[in-house]
């Protein structure tokens, strides 16, 4: 390079001179011959020594200098402005993954201070400092993460009860036929009275109804139970997703809801009229399609449509995720690309039509306007789903650009999309919608740059134009090229988010979306938005009918691909897979000269902690939060349910790639099953007999337990016993009235219904006042039976955040404690129960 000759010149003039002279390599003063030759043979060697380190250093200044050179680089091509949203997202990610809350006057302030340094020194030098500038970005996610939490404050529900509900429709959603989720905001509870009511709940109303209207208000007698916590440590939180959504509480309704009267609003209260006619009209239009086009293919375009996903059956959900299909359903990325591109394309050609009309006026920049204003439509009916307030900020970044004569699609363009969605909402940043989204924009972006920074004479080398009868065969090659490369670069970019999130891959994925993308494209969109746009005339029948032949193909390519079984299951990562994977993905496809490389060694490390922590054992005991599922962990996988809550053990399964659970043996109802199930409203204490009788019976099964280990054995709504490999006893109380016995019996106890947290008999006692600070557990018995070298790792515990902290509230004493027992702590520490 010149850079290096310059310097090594520079040396042979400046500083070889001086070397030599200083190594005996310059003339010396004459002395007897032997000593002049000694003194030559000395200096040589030096001289040798001292190139030797030159070359080194010469070595060490090459590689600054190229780098220096490459920073350069991208810094003049603006390459450095890419960082600024993820330095956002990482402040935010940061916060909210903090065990307690930062203090936000010390988040705000330190904020200040660096921005004001940053502005200073913009204004004096011309140039950004970039570790004042690094550290205002980072601060800026975090105290945007503070205001937005700032912003919710939802109060969740403390503990599942069965109240009576009366509340507003905000909206609702079909959720199969003749089910309809209902949004209603709470007015009031009866029955007991809850002390502190979540404002917003969702209700799924199962019986058959006539279907309410928003903005109607309803009653009924209703479930209600918080929002779930992580099914397994390092697992998704939606409780953290409820609160940031506004969900105070979930449950169901038992029967159909009935019409209430509606209380008198105070004066200059907001009925929120324009978002409810929003919702009736998107709740109208889904209905529309669901009775024009039946079965799942009706509801899949209604879904692609107005973000309605719950009709579609769950056969057809499944077949979808298996295929790696399942992304056509949200409005994402795709959807909004497809609508916008076809409206703006097509708006562009029916004016080029007209010559003087086209000559006249910017058509390109009027197509752009008419295609934001479909791409907003689209985006109200669709419900303000999160994915597609995405996708329509992303969308609108790229045709607002239009207007100024700027490159719709950059990563610049990315970048600030992203940054926009950071500042509004940036909790998204935890989520895989929004990571598995920016990952594959970010890389067809990048793929795309790529490909148009070739030559034009390399380009017409590779694909010379053709004419005649082989240019359409040409133009199909290339489409179905362009698929091809699209889809690799979307499921390889997004492989890490799936493999993080959802512990699984689609692995004919690739076959998969090759198959139905020309259908999407040229069928199922073109047919939808033209239905849309004729509904209001109500000439959309015949295009949401030919939608509906087109996703019906698409469901069965995914009935089919599904039925290959290429779902790879990968298990939970280690902790540090996500961020080491996310930053080589960035490196390599954010940057533009050799620094991208750097992001190679990172991917390899990544994919080498996660092939690590697929050898690490699982626990040998869990335990779901609500204690109601307990799982062993041995040769096989036994469950204290014949039929485990798919919602629980599916993630479990899922993340430790468990196989199917044996059932738990049950034994046949007798006398004391009748004693203990006679009167479970009033729960009477058992007299001594009674509890001689429950002993005796539980002794003996523990017995049979013994003998089978590994297996579950259960007296019906009463209790399970099962022995470990190392031969701890685990018993599961489902009466809370028998969990003395079986801290007298077992070495682990599992009672939910519990009226104390320790046992006196020293056994390891897990109560549902102790798993609503811990969160679901996962307990290591490292091979043996002394509960002193046993450890557990707790979803929730050492927490203390807004979006759990009605964990550690006690309707009782109307107070907070987040105290733990004493063995649950040292269990939790490593230091044994």
């Amino acid at each position: 390079m010149p850079q290096e000759s310059v310097l090594l010149e520079k040396w042979e003039a400046d500083e070889a001179p001086s070397l030599r002279e200083a190594n005996g390599l310059l003339p010396v003063p004459q002395g007897p011959a032997t000593d002049l030759a000694d003194t030559q043979l000395d200096g040589v060697d030096r001289w040798a020594a001292t190139r030797k380190r030159w070359r080194v250093d010469l070595n060490r200044d090459r590689f600054v200098l190229r780098l220096t050179s490459m920073v350069e680089e991208e810094r003049a091509h603006g390459h450095m402005f890419l960082f600024c949203p993820v330095l956002v997202g990482i402040g935010a990610m940061a916060w909210f993954s903090a065990p307690v809350d930062p203090p936000a006057v010390a988040v705000l302030a330190c904020l200040g201070v660096f921005a004001l340094v940053v502005i200073v020194a913009r204004a004096k030098t011309g140039n950004v400092p970039l570790v004042p500038l690094t550290l205002a970005l980072l601060l800026a996610g975090a105290g945007l993460a503070q205001v937005e939490t700032w912003r919710r404050s939802t109060l969740l529900l403390d503990s599942p009860v069965t109240t009576l509900v009366t509340g507003e429709v905000e909206r609702r959603e079909a959720a199969g036929p003749g089910r309809w989720r209902y949004i209603i905001r709470l007015a009031a509870t009866a029955d007991p009275v809850i002390r502190r009511p979540p404002e917003q709940v969702v209700l799924l109303a199962r019986s058959r109804h006539v279907p309410f209207e928003a903005g109607e208000w309803i009653s009924g007698r209703a479930r209600l139970s918080p929002p779930s916590g992580p099914a397994l440590p390092g697992l998704n939180d939606f409780a953290f997703s409820a609160y940031l959504d506004g969900i105070g509480a979930v449950g169901f309704f038992y029967g159909a809801p009935l019409r209430s009267a509606e209380p008198r609003r105070p004066a200059g209260a907001s009925s929120g009229g324009l978002e409810r006619r929003i919702f009736a009209l998107r709740g109208a239009i889904a209905e529309r399609i669901r009775a024009t086009v039946p079965g799942d293919a009706g509801a899949f375009a209604a879904a692609i449509v107005t973000d309605e996903r719950r009709a579609i059956s769950q056969e057809t959900t499944e077949a979808l995720r298996i295929s790696g299909l399942a992304h056509i359903v949200a409005i994402s990325g795709l959807n909004m690309a497809l609508a916008a591109g076809i409206f703006f394309v097509g708006l562009r050609t029916i004016l080029g039509w007209f010559t003087g009309f086209a000559q006249a006026w910017p058509v390109k920049k009027i197509a752009a306007f008419g295609a934001l204003l479909m791409a907003t439509a689209y985006y109200l009916i669709s419900g303000f789903a999160i994915s597609a307030e995405r996708a329509y900020l992303m969308m609108s970044v790229m045709l607002i650009a239009v207007f100024f004569d700027r490159m719709a699609i950059s990563l610049r363009n990315v970048a600030i999309s992203a940054l926009v969605i950071l500042a509004m909402s940036p909790s998204e940043i935890l989520g895989p919608s929004f990571q598995m989204s920016f990952a594959a924009t970010v890389a067809l972006v990048a793929g795309y740059a790529v490909w148009s920074r070739r030559a034009a004479d390399a380009e017409a080398t590779f694909f010379p134009p053709l004419k005649g009868r082989w240019a359409v065969a040409t133009t199909g090659w290339h489409f179905m090229a362009g698929i091809f490369v699209t889809s690799l670069i979307g499921g390889l970019s997004t492989a890490i988010y799936s493999m993080e999130h959802f512990h699984r891959l689609a692995g004919y994925g690739l076959a998969a979306n090759l198959a139905v993308m020309p259908i999407i494209s040229f069928v199922v969109m073109p047919a939808g938005l033209l239905g849309m746009l004729l509904m209001p005339f109500g000439l959309d029948a015949p295009f949401l009918t030919l939608m509906g032949h087109g996703l019906s193909a698409v469901i069965a390519v995914a009935n089919h691909v599904a039925a290959w079984g290429g779902d790879v299951p990968v298990g939970r990562q280690h902790p540090w897979f996500l961020a080491i994977a996310s930053a080589g993905f960035l490196l390599l496809a954010l940057l533009r000269t050799r620094l991208r490389l750097f992001g190679l060694p990172l991917l390899a490390l990544a994919f080498l902690l996660s092939w690590h922590a697929q050898r690490i054992p699982p626990g040998d005991l869990l335990v779901a939060e609500d204690g109601a599922l307990v799982a062993l962990l041995g040769p096989a996988v036994a469950t204290n349910r014949a039929r485990p809550p798919d919602f629980i053990f599916d993630q479990w399964q899922r993340a430790l790639r468990l196989e199917q659970p044996l059932a738990p043996e049950v034994s046949p109802s007798g006398d004391i099953a009748a004693m203990l199930i006679s009167d479970p409203s009033d729960r009477l204490p058992l007299d001594p007999d009674q509890l001689a009788q429950v002993h005796t019976a539980m002794r003996e099964m523990a017995r049979v337990a013994e003998e089978s280990r590994g297996l579950f054995h259960c007296m019906p709504k009463a209790w399970c016993l099962a022995v470990t490999t190392e031969g701890a006893l685990v018993a599961v109380m489902d009466d809370g009235r028998l969990t003395g016995i079986g801290c007298d019996l077992a070495a682990v106890v599992v009672a939910p219904r519990a009226r104390f947290d320790e046992c006196r008999s020293g056994a390891f006692l897990i109560s549902g006042r102790t798993l609503r600070k811990t969160g679901a557990l996962e307990i290591h018995l490292n091979g043996s039976r002394e509960p002193g070298r046993w450890h557990a790792t707790a979803a929730m515990s050492g927490s203390d955040r807004p979006w759990n902290r009605h964990r550690h509230y006690d309707w009782r004493s109307d107070s907070f404690d987040a105290t733990v027992p004493e063995s649950v702590s040292a269990l939790l520490s490593g230091s044994g129960g």
